[in-house]
């Protein structure tokens, strides 16, 4: 098989020989397409594992920040709790890519909860904070594994004028599940700051069963004589097209998202907030809880909004209005002003990620090449992980440096890069419809 690569976008890169299987291997796979957004499979294999998993993740997030201190730690060193997150989806993003290609995506979508539930339920007996450290570690590997898997299921088998609606609809019950997380994690943190995580661990086995039952493999199949030597052939084009300047401009986009969302997704603002305020878990699940009410339906309307007029239409404007908010909370820690003042700028901010959540997965799917998914999202979500990695230490040392205003400051620059990198360096994928 011969590859050809002259710059143009990732649709452009296919190889020259037709795959046997094509969508053949996905159970039902008109399911997905034909089917409706809203079918009963896609409701059980993606929807209601978006929303235990979130469910089950928010339950513990209120209580990370909390935990995290009650071992005698400063900001800095509590900050370590989301960094070693970060730094567990940035060791596993290549790795899952290539296993995600040559074992398939069913595999790993099921390896990637399980470690998930076994990482969170050894965080509920941790004696000390190195060991809550490596069980962070393996959590954030996992989630990366499922991220991934389902991601490129999603892409193998949706319609392009159906990515923004179905990404922004796992964001959204995704949302449902952070809705009703945070009050529940608070209300057992209130018992045992160790309870939210066992529940965490439950529920990340509960998410996968009905995907067990219904899901099959959605990855195109090669024959095994010419398999080795597509996957080399693959890996140095998609490596070639990471060179090309359309594509740095889409992956410099995602460092600086990236690096702009994880303070909102790592914690890094309720870690704050536990911080500058001395909220409690009751404080923070009800931030994160108010958050989400707000979120969902922004969300699910600029996944329609993304399909209809393409996907710069919400983009941009988000990630400028986060730059607004982020620039409000500076000012706020600047001057000092009241816990009020810093939910409303919270609040802001996170709607400003409503707006572009789930943008940067369907912009990944549509230029990805469709024999070499998991390799491309292996490579992408690397430099997206590497963003969410330094977010939070950038974030403490410019804390221990200088001041909070400074910080919140910077990544309103960071949020500002991304969207100029979006308006004038990445193409848009889908054209305005005339429907």
């Amino acid at each position: 098989m011969i590859w050809q690569y002259r710059g143009f976008p990732a649709s452009d890169l296919r190889p020259r020989i037709t795959s046997r299987t094509s969508m053949a291997r996905v159970t039902d796979p008109d399911k997905l397409e034909s089917g409706g957004l809203f079918s009963s499979y896609q409701l059980l294999t993606l929807y209601f594992p978006a929303f235990v998993f979130a469910l089950g993740y928010s339950i513990a997030t209120p209580v990370i920040p909390v935990f995290a201190k009650s071992f005698g730690t400063g900001f800095g060193v509590a900050s370590l709790v989301i960094v070693v997150h970060a730094l567990g989806g940035l060791v596993a993003a290549v790795p899952t890519g290539f296993l995600v290609d040559r074992l398939g995506r069913r595999p790993v979508l099921f390896a990637g909860p399980l470690l998930m539930a076994a990482s969170s339920c050894l965080t509920a007996v941790a004696r000390s904070f190195p060991e809550l450290l490596v069980y962070r570690f393996m959590g954030g590997a996992a989630m990366e594994m499922w991220r991934q898997a389902r991601l490129a299921m999603i892409a193998d088998v949706g319609k392009s004028r159906q990515r923004g609606r179905q990404m922004t609809g796992m964001v959204g019950t995704d949302g449902a599940g952070r809705l009703l997380g945070p009050a529940i994690g608070g209300m057992l943190a209130a018992w045992s700051l160790r309870t939210p995580f066992v529940v965490h661990g439950v529920l990340a086995l509960l998410a996968i069963v009905p995907s067990f039952f219904l899901v099959r493999e959605s990855a195109p199949a090669n024959d095994g004589a010419a398999k080795n030597e597509e996957n080399r052939l693959a890996t140095r084009a998609l490596l070639a097209l990471m060179l090309d300047p359309r594509y740095r401009g889409f992956f410099g986009a995602q460092f600086f998202a990236s690096m702009t969302r994880a303070i909102m997704w790592g914690g890094t603002l309720l870690l704050y907030a536990a911080y500058a305020y001395d909220a409690g878990p009751q404080v923070l699940g009800g931030l994160a809880t108010t958050s989400s009410i707000v979120g969902i339906p922004i969300t699910l309307s600029c996944g329609y909004l993304m399909d209809r007029f393409g996907r710069k239409t919400t983009m941009v404007p988000g990630f400028v209005f986060i730059a607004l908010g982020l620039l409000f909370l500076a000012s706020s820690a600047h001057w000092q002003w009241s816990l009020a003042t810093f939910v409303a700028g919270f609040l802001w901010i996170n709607s400003g990620q409503a707006v572009t959540a789930g943008s940067m997965q369907v912009l990944g799917a549509d230029m990805a090449p469709a024999v070499a998914r998991g390799r491309f999202f292996g490579f992408w979500r690397l430099i997206g992980e590497i963003g969410g990695l330094v977010s939070p230490a950038l974030f403490a040392l410019v804390v221990e440096q200088f001041t909070y205003s400074a910080a919140f400051a910077l990544f309103g620059l960071c949020s500002l890069a991304t969207a100029a990198l979006l308006a004038f360096s990445v193409r848009e994928t889908v054209g305005r419809s005339t429907e």
